[in-house]
């Protein structure tokens, strides 16, 4: 607008939706937010502790093979996650149900692997 003011935004129909900085979503949005975070905390509480646990248990595990396979491998942070995994799993033990020995052979997998890339890393190639 020529005095400097500006129009108001708004949908094509001509309605408003509000300020455009306005940090609250209109009520519909809102609502379908909240029945959608309604429904995924249903579907989590039905699944059983250990599976969710476990699942977890694997993510740390793949954050620490991120960092050991990376072109210049971050040994600092596969070692968090590595004793991240260690923790939950010795804490837990059998615990987190039928795949506990699982976890633990891959516990034991993902150190070996730490092990090495820590060696090859240390070690000058010729």
């Amino acid at each position: 607008m020529p005095d400097g003011t500006t129009e108001p935004v708004g949908r094509p129909d001509g309605e408003s939706t509000g300020p455009p900085d306005s940090p609250e979503p209109p009520d519909d949005q809102l609502a379908d937010a909240q029945a959608a975070l309604a429904e995924a905390r249903r579907r989590v509480a039905e699944v059983p502790a250990h599976v969710v646990v476990a699942n977890h248990v694997m993510g740390l595990y793949e954050l620490a093979a991120i960092h050991l396979s990376a072109e210049d491998p971050d040994l600092a942070s596969a070692a968090l996650a590595i004793d991240a995994v260690a923790a939950v799993i010795d804490e837990l033990g059998d615990r987190l149900g039928p795949e506990a020995a699982t976890m633990r052979d891959a516990l034991a997998n993902i150190r070996l692997a730490y092990v090495q890339v820590k060696h090859r890393a240390a070690t000058p190639s010729s």
